[in-house]
């Protein structure tokens, strides 16, 4: 009897090591799209994932400076920042299937399970880099509230939606071609590379989302921008700020008409 896909996610949030977890969402989706898994949701998912013990979280405002622009210390900072968003990207993909897909159904479990194996990609290319620069993911600390988003929505696959993909990752939209300019000025291009690979996956990713909300509220005859405001404005404690990158975006479906009129 196969297992069920509940269970098999459930495994995977709790799996504490860093490139275990990686492994474990990569497997996972395999497995769903080899249709051995069940589409059954005999388990509930955990409250948290299992954490590491390194690195010490921290909340945003502890966190301390990269250091200056081209320096060592900064440039491991940078890519240690980086490993830890696209760490914490997997647990969320891997909750929203888990959590949400019972009511939503099999595409969207395939979808976000992909996701979650994008994210353990991103993630393992983010420590091969650390590697190379004589750090590892763990060596420093980590902004602490990047799950905050979960639990805040971990009632309502909408809000869950108009938060995480919607907002989190079109943020990375958002911020990732500066940084892709800035590494590739220091003559890093194969930094350079791994950022464009995660920019291009994160279009997709934010894409994704988008259309299962704009689904969810076709379904519930409810206007899909009005709808992404009430639930933004509702459950996102952080603010938009410009600069957008309107040309990502909208290539992930997300229009101006969403975010112009709570922009900051």
């Amino acid at each position: 009897m196969s297992r069920s896909v509940a269970a098999a996610i459930r495994g995977a949030l709790l799996t504490a090591d860093p490139y275990r977890k990686a492994m474990a969402a990569r497997a996972v989706a395999r497995e769903w799209r080899q249709g051995r898994l069940s589409f059954a949701f005999d388990v509930a998912m955990p409250g948290a994932p299992a954490r590491p013990g390194q690195p010490e979280l921290l909340p945003p405002n502890r966190m301390p400076k990269r250091g200056r622009g081209g320096s060592e210390r900064a440039r491991i900072a940078l890519w240690h920042a980086l490993a830890h968003i696209e760490f914490v990207a997997i647990d969320l993909a891997l909750d929203m299937a888990g959590r949400f897909g019972a009511e939503m159904g099999p595409d969207f479990v395939g979808d976000f399970l992909t996701v979650a194996a994008d994210e353990a990609m991103h993630f393992a290319l983010l420590a091969r880099k650390l590697a190379a620069l004589g750090s590892h993911y763990g060596a420093l600390p980590a902004h602490g509230g990047l799950w905050e988003a979960a639990e805040e929505t971990a009632h309502d696959v909408a809000a869950r939606l108009a938060v995480v993909p919607m907002v989190l990752e079109a943020r990375g939209l958002d911020v990732t071609p500066a940084t892709l300019d800035r590494v590739r000025a220091a003559g890093d291009e194969h930094g350079a590379r791994i950022l464009e690979r995660i920019l291009d996956d994160e279009i997709r990713h934010v894409g994704i989302g988008t259309r299962h909300f704009v689904a969810i509220c076709a379904e519930s005859r409810k206007c899909p921008e009005i709808r992404w405001k009430e639930l933004v404005e509702r459950h996102f404690r952080g603010a938009l700020k410009p600069p957008f990158n309107d040309s990502a975006r909208l290539a992930a479906g997300l229009s101006r008409d969403f975010y112009a009129a709570i922009a900051s």
